[in-house]
């Protein structure tokens, strides 16, 4: 057995080269809710040398609120939003010597692209144009995952380690209460029901049914580093290898 953990990163939370050691994909930040150049460039070196695949994370041009609001955009906006942000990156990686293999949309892009398909749709055209062989990550169950396989496009359905779950399989909004799991071994015994049991257990204590492809920790989250070796133990106790997914 073999699961991939991500994290998004390059966003400015100084803690980038201590979790790389512990996970097998990261998700860089393009600019757009934060990070620069210089940081991407930074991030990609570190993904290299620890042999983490590379994955951008576009988000909405928002940096006043990190990409975590709501926006409306036409669809060819949302297009142009995403490639830019993902061929910033491409290129950056592919002059560095590596290779981009996934996309990841960040925040409220992320969010709203679960529950509404034409969303998705752009996301997943977009990611098509640039590279049909990239992988989209995208919430367990989602209009994401659904958009990408309708065109062919391969997905990794995403679960996270540091979020609450609602009874439909949603995440909890960051505006309610009980959004977050700071306590580490809440976060370890979530990871261990995703991956073995392919299935979580909701904010009201209902069993909700999910995809695990890929598990996903916040860079941004206080105890993300904490929370990473604690989950990369987990996994080599279990004896499940730590990958990057591939299809």
């Amino acid at each position: 057995m073999h699961i991939d953990l991500n994290c998004d990163m390059g966003e400015g939370m100084g803690n980038d080269a201590e979790l790389m050691p512990f996970i097998s994909s990261a998700n860089i930040a393009c600019g757009f809710h934060a990070g620069d150049e210089d940081t991407m460039r930074r991030t990609i070196e570190l993904a290299l040398e620890h042999r983490v695949a590379i994955g951008a994370h576009p988000g909405f041009p928002d940096r006043e609120n990190f990409g975590r609001t709501e926006m409306d955009f036409p669809e060819e906006d949302i297009i142009s939003i995403v490639s830019e942000q993902v061929y910033q990156l491409l290129d950056l990686v592919f002059a560095m010597g590596g290779k981009l293999q996934h996309v990841k949309p960040h925040g409220a892009l992320y969010n709203m692209s679960v529950r509404n398909y034409s969303l998705a749709s752009a996301i997943a055209n977009a990611v098509y144009e640039i590279d049909e062989h990239l992988v989209l990550f995208g919430l367990s169950g989602s209009a994401s995952i659904q958009a990408a396989k309708d065109i062919g496009l391969q997905t990794a359905s995403e679960v996270f380690a540091d979020r609450t779950y609602q009874d439909d399989g949603s995440l909890t909004p960051r505006k309610e209460a009980n959004v977050l799991i700071t306590n580490e071994q809440d976060a370890v015994q979530q990871v261990l029901q995703m991956i073995l049991k392919k299935e979580v257990t909701s904010i009201h204590g209902k069993i909700v049914p999910l995809q695990c492809d890929t598990i996903c920790i916040h860079g941004d989250g206080k105890q993300a580093t904490a929370f990473a070796r604690q989950i990369n133990t987990l996994l080599q106790k279990h004896q499940i290898d730590l990958r990057s997914f591939h299809p």
